[in-house]
This record gives structure tokens, C-alpha cells and sequence, in this order.
């Protein structure tokens, strides 16, 4: 490993669906007209299958490439503020999904706006101790706002990816700064859905204001930079105007000031700074210097520069990319629903237990999680589940599968339906036999599509997907699933970025 350390690769997800807060404000104009000036733009909205951890499963899985072998991952730090589970290792699900070794660290960072950078910042300490190689850095949240309130127009949802070591690095460390002040600005009681915020100007004034300069000074002394040196500046907030007289007090060029994506994203909580970052990276050039700063219980700031390795890197989707596959979305009621902001009648076929069992979960680990079937070492014929015998009719060979990953392969749609009978929370339900490249076939739901978009043959990709949720035991189920493979040409001639409100 050379000296130098810091960032190797990147990646990030935001979801398709974009819905225009036009449509809320309308909605919501006989109560509060005074959010009508907030109603332009559109903020990301996931859809019903996607948490925290599918979005960073998929911001991971566009960093890591399209090969599906991640052994060189030796540690992963997940950072969020609304984990799916308070007590399991949120982590550990995304290592099953990403097909990790078993024996890395993986970690959880939770409680704080700062639980990306946090998460980096461990990264890095790991990695300049020589106790992480590769270490994977993820951040990812969706959260919860009540109707009718300014910050059901400012969140969005949303995530990002970033490797951190020592070898061909794009974006060299140079120092941070932390601060740990219990300034509340807002907060999220233990057994409470939604964050309680206090008034803008103290946190303006007392908080961004004063607070943030000293962690920004801070870590310009320990890179020993001048605050004109910088040529990112990257702080997320919400509130008008503030990273700009962040940025005055400093001595920082305006210029210099990051866009924080509010008008096509919103702000995605503790991951809106790596989401940020991700953003500048994928538009910086080498040589540039960029500072990140995040604000929640004091501050971290960090400074990178950009290398040479920066505008060869291989190509990735992104925060760039993902902001770019977009389809408008204009039902409010469809975006309360899927939050579970609002009681509906889901009829007697959603009335089923949705218990998992634990023991078959674990013993069946890697083909639920991890979407890994068998290849018979014999006849090369390849299958899934995983079996003891092969499926080759001329020679049911016994115990000699191997496993055979099927989540990077490339597939295609044979057969499907679409079922208005079953239970759906997005309706019809889509599903069909997948059938890969290669060899094997899964029947799987497939997902983010349209009625009247899916044909037979159609090409698709795999994503990692809440399957089920079991409200009696407050337990996700997760599997894989299928999606559209969107060229630039199909999303035209589809109408997807176009304007076209989804169904």
C-alpha cells in the first residue's frame, strides 16, 4: 500500500421516481398556503419495496462494478438514520446481499445527521492504521415527515457509495475536523415516526453559523490549506442561503458553494453529504481540493484532493446518473401510501401471516440475500435454488453443485403477468420467469415498471428489493427482483423522462 490514502471509487442511488411537489402543495393548499412557495422542483421518492438498505445495496453495487467477485472488501461501514432494524445488523443484511466475505468488520453508525461522514471517517482512520485495505463506506436514508409540514417538501430519499484505501486513490485525504456539540436542532424520540425540528433562526445563528466554522478551521489547519484554496465546497442544509454565509464567514468563494440538489432530489438525510460529495467527484477535475462539511451533535469536516486517477476511473452511474433516469410522479395519495402515512383497505387477500422463519433464513442465507443458486462442477448445467442433485435430466449428478451468483448477470423477461387479483401495494402486481445469461431461470416479481411497459424478452437486471413485511413482528423480508434495463433510446421512446406522470 503506498502512502497515500483516500477515496477509490464511488457510486450512488437515488430512486426513479420523482414526485413534483407541485402536487403536494395543491393537495395540500386549503390548509397551508403558505407552503405554496415551496412547491416547485421534485424531491426522490423510494418506492414502496425500497428502505435504507435496498438503496444502499444498489449505491454499493454501482460502485463495485458488475463483477461479482468482492473479496478484496474487507470492512463496511453503513451510516443512516432510520435502519429498518433497531436491534440486528443492518450491515450484515447489506454484506449477505453484496455477497461479502464472511470475515469482515461491518458496522453501523446511526443516531446523527454525521452518520455519513462518520462512517467515512472511521474509513479512513481504519485504512491510515493499516486495519482496512478496501474499506466500503455506505450511507442511505428515507425519512418519515408528516403531512403537511415543510420538511415533506425538503427530504428526499436517496444514497451513496464510496471505497476508501491506499491504492489508485481519486481523491487524497487531507485532514478533518470533528466537533461534538449537543446542539439539538431537532430530534427523534425512540419509539417516535417523525423528527420534532426548533425554530430556523437558532439553528441558523447558533448552530450552522457558529459551529460549523470551527470544524471547517479546524480541518483546514490540519491539511494545511487556506480556506481559498478550496474549490468544493460541499455542506448540506435546507435552510435558504446558510452554506453561502457558511462559506462568507470562511472565506470561501460563493461560487465555490455546491448546489445541494434540492430542486431534482431533496435532502437525504445523513447520506446528503456522501451523496454530495459523490456529485462533486463525479464533476470535479484533478487537482481540485473539495471540502465537505456536516452539520447534527457538532460537526464533521473533511478535505479531499482530487488525482490524476480521478478522469480515468472507470465509468459510473452515480448520484449524475441516477438524477438523470428519473419519471415524474404527480399522485400524492400513492406517496402518503407507500410511507404508511395513511390507513387503507388492502382487502382479505393481504390478510395472510408473513412470519419468516429465522432458521431457514440463515441456512439459506446466501440464495435469499444473496441470490446465489448452483453450477453442477460436472455438466456445467447451472440452477436455482441450489440443490443436492443436479436438474440435467441425463445425469442427476449428487453433490456436485457449486455456487453460481446470478444477481450481476445479465437476463431477460420469457414470460409474465400482470395480476390485479393478488395483493399489491402498487397494483397490478408484475412477476415472471426470468432467464439468464448463461443458463437458469427464477420466477421473480418485477418492479418500477408501468402497466403496458413490460413485454417477453425485454432485457432486465436484478435489484435487491423488501419482498415482504411482517407488521405483526416488525420483521422486512427481502429478495430480489427484476427490472427494466432503461437504455437512453427506450426511456424516450417510452416516455419515462418526458414528463409523463407514473401510473
Amino acid at each position: 500500500m503506498s502512502g497515500e490514502i483516500g477515496l477509490t471509487a464511488l457510486g450512488g442511488y437515488i430512486p426513479r421516481l420523482r414526485l413534483q411537489r407541485k402536487a403536494i402543495t395543491t393537495a395540500n393548499a386549503w390548509v397551508a398556503p403558505n407552503l405554496a412557495g415551496k412547491g416547485k422542483g421534485e424531491r426522490s421518492m423510494a418506492n414502496w419495496d425500497e428502505d435504507t438498505i435496498t438503496m444502499a445495496v444498489e449505491a454499493a453495487r454501482d460502485l463495485l462494478g458488475p463483477d461479482d467477485d468482492r473479496s478484496h472488501v474487507d470492512a463496511l461501514y453503513f451510516g443512516t438514520t432510520t435502519q429498518p432494524f433497531a436491534d440486528r445488523l443492518n450491515a450484515g443484511i447489506i454484506s449477505a446481499a453484496l455477497t461479502l466475505e464472511k470475515g469482515i468488520q461491518a458496522v453501523d453508525i446511526t443516531s446523527t445527521q454525521r452518520a455519513g461522514t462518520s462512517a467515512l471517517l472511521q474509513a479512513l482512520h481504519a485504512a491510515k492504521a493499516g486495519a482496512a485495505k478496501n474499506a466500503l463506506v455506505l450511507a442511505s436514508d428515507k425519512r418519515k415527515a408528516r403531512a403537511v409540514s415543510p420538511q415533506e417538501l425538503d427530504f428526499g430519499d436517496g444514497a451513496a457509495a464510496l471505497s476508501v484505501g491506499g491504492e489508485n486513490v481519486i481523491a487524497k485525504f487531507l485532514g478533518a475536523h470533528s466537533l461534538t456539540v449537543d446542539f439539538v436542532d431537532h430530534f427523534r424520540g425512540a419509539h417516535e415516526e417523525f423528527d420534532y425540528n426548533w425554530e430556523e433562526r437558532w439553528i441558523r445563528d447558533e448552530g450552522y453559523l457558529k459551529i460549523i466554522p470551527q470544524a471547517v478551521e479546524g480541518a483546514l489547519k490540519e491539511a494545511g490549506l487556506e480556506a481559498a484554496d478550496i474549490d468544493h465546497f460541499i455542506l448540506p442544509c435546507t435552510l435558504p442561503k446558510v452554506p453561502q454565509s457558511v462559506a462568507k464567514k470562511l472565506g470561501i468563494p460563493a461560487e465555490k458553494v455546491r448546489d445541494n440538489l434540492a430542486a431534482n432530489c431533496g435532502e437525504t438525510g445523513a447520506a446528503h453529504g456522501l451523496v454530495m460529495l459523490v456529485h462533486a467527484l463525479q464533476e470535479a477535475k484533478p487537482g481540485e481540493k473539495i471540502l465537505l462539511a456536516q452539520f447534527g451533535g457538532g460537526a464533521d469536516a473533511l478535505i479531499f484532493e482530487t488525482t490524476d486517477k480521478l478522469s480515468s476511473m472507470d465509468d459510473r452511474r452515480g448520484i449524475t446518473g441516477s438524477l438523470a433516469d428519473r419519471q415524474e410522479e404527480t399522485n400524492y395519495m400513492k406517496f402518503l401510501t407507500f410511507n404508511g402515512l395513511v390507513e387503507w383497505e388492502k382487502g382479505m387477500r393481504a390478510e395472510q401471516d408473513k412470519k419468516t422463519a429465522l432458521t431457514t433464513l440463515y441456512r439459506n442465507e446466501d440464495m435469499i440475500l444473496g441470490l446465489v443458486g448452483g453450477r453442477c462442477t460436472e455438466t456445467g448445467n447451472v440452477q436455482f435454488p441450489r440443490s443436492r442433485i443436479s436438474v440435467n435430466p441425463n445425469n442427476p449428478a449428487v453433490d456436485t453443485q457449486e455456487p453460481y451468483k446470478f444477481a450481476e448477470r445479465k437476463a431477460s423477461i420469457l414470460s409474465w403477468s400482470a395480476d390485479y387479483l393478488t395483493f399489491s401495494m402498487s397494483p397490478p402486481n408484475h412477476y415472471g420467469m426470468i432467464v439468464f445469461e448463461g443458463g437458469g431461470r427464477i420466477f421473480m416479481d418485477i418492479t418500477d415498471v408501468a402497466p403496458g411497459e413490460v413485454e417477453s424478452g425485454m432485457e432486465v437486471k436484478m435489484v435487491f428489493r423488501v419482498k415482504d413485511v411482517d407488521e405483526k413482528r416488525g420483521f422486512k423480508r427481502y429478495f430480489w427482483k427484476a427490472v427494466p434495463v432503461r437504455s437512453s433510446a427506450t426511456v424516450q421512446a417510452t416516455g419515462q423522462n418526458t414528463g409523463r406522470a407514473a401510473e
